[in-house]
């Protein structure tokens, strides 16, 4: 079955950098676009970027452009983000996704992505 395992996470001051990462099984991970979501509390999940299966094409949401990099390794089944110049703002929990659908470029929406992790917490303090 598929298996999505964030890690990574962490409490960090303001300015920091964190790296998560997502391990995936139970699939073709080089097929799929992978994504990282977050949701902070009293809030909805929202987008926060993605990577296509084939690795070039990326997205970002506004809020993290410039600060946040996706990238993925295949030969790993691997997935990361690396988060810098953290702000208070960034502090929720955040979720790895796996799109719905083989060898799609690139979608924002969380209703195309079907399998999610159990997502991992990231805190930072001001």
């Amino acid at each position: 079955q598929v298996q999505l395992v964030e890690s990574g996470g962490g409490l960090v001051q303001a300015g920091g950098s964190l790296r998560l990462s997502c391990a995936a099984s139970g699939f073709t991970f080089s097929w799929y676009t992978m994504g990282w979501f977050r949701q902070a509390p009293g809030k909805e999940r929202e987008f926060v970027a993605t990577v296509a299966w084939r690795g070039e094409i990326t997205a970002y949401a506004d809020s993290v452009k410039g600060r946040f990099t996706i990238s993925r390794d295949n030969a790993k089944n691997t997935v990361y983000l690396q988060m810098n110049s953290l702000k208070a703002e960034d502090t929720a929990v955040y979720y790895c996704a796996a799109d719905s659908h083989p060898l799609r470029d690139s979608t924002r929406a969380s209703t195309d992505f079907g399998s999610w992790g159990q997502g991992t917490q990231v805190s930072v303090s001001s």
